[in-house]
């Protein structure tokens, strides 16, 4: 898979993790607590810097309160970017 294909997806899951958290009108800092995780991992997850592994995608969509599938809303319906 060529890498910016990869890095398009990475940031389309943090995208939609941060429109989920501010749906919410959550801040990172409060996210990343009811998520047990760190603030600045939360931050570069939803910059797309970060590859989280599926067990925190769990934790993040359970302290959502949504599907885990809702993180990957419209990722693949650009697939040539």
């Amino acid at each position: 898979m060529p890498k910016k294909q990869e890095d398009h997806r990475c940031i389309q899951l943090g995208q939609n993790i941060k429109k989920l958290r501010e749906r919410n009108a959550w801040t990172q800092e409060e996210l990343a607590e009811r998520s047990n995780l760190h603030i600045s991992y939360i931050g570069q997850i939803e910059r797309g810097l970060r590859y989280p592994s599926l067990k925190v995608l769990f934790k993040i969509a359970d302290s959502l309160e949504v599907k885990i599938t809702e993180l990957f809303k419209g990722i693949n319906a650009e697939k040539n970017k």
